[in-house]
């Protein structure tokens, strides 16, 4: 193929369509980057509560982190999650500022920043000795508040 014919522009008639990958997503804890995340699920930006009769009231559902177990303790997770446990059933859980940052091309396109974050709950995949996977720890995320922000 010559250069001529290579073209980075769309042909007559076809439309770019501007979409999201899943892959491409950063996590901040108050500010920090962090590393090892392997995915988020059951994350809902808005979610109305319609079982009200008078009035509708904005839900903040819990959703799931997973993430690879780090050994370093200072990392920010590891950090959190040490505080966590050590309040035990203490109603003054540990709470954190967590961002979730969507990101196109290396550029930020979208900023959900959770304010009040608390881990709910624990979990870790299987330990096989048959397997040479890695161990994911998953937390359960609870929040007070969410700010849904797209930079310019």
């Amino acid at each position: 193929m010559t250069d001529s014919l290579v073209s980075n522009e769309p042909a007559a008639g076809l439309q770019v369509i501007d979409s999201l990958s899943a892959h491409e997503f950063a996590v901040e804890l108050d500010g920090e980057p962090t590393t090892g995340i392997l995915r988020i699920s059951g994350f809902f930006s808005f979610k109305l509560d319609v079982k009200t009769t008078t009035t509708l009231k904005a839900m903040q559902e819990p959703f799931k982190l997973a993430k690879m177990v780090q050994r370093d303790p200072n990392a920010p997770f590891n950090r959190w999650i040490r505080e966590s446990v050590a309040a035990k059933a203490d109603i003054v859980r540990p709470k954190r500022t967590l961002a979730i940052i969507a990101i196109d091309d290396g550029v930020e396109v979208r900023r959900w920043t959770l304010n009040g974050a608390w881990i709910a709950e624990i979990g870790y995949s299987d330990f096989n000795s048959g397997a040479a996977d890695l161990v994911e720890e998953t937390l359960t995320i609870r929040y007070d508040d969410l700010d849904e922000t797209w930079p310019s």
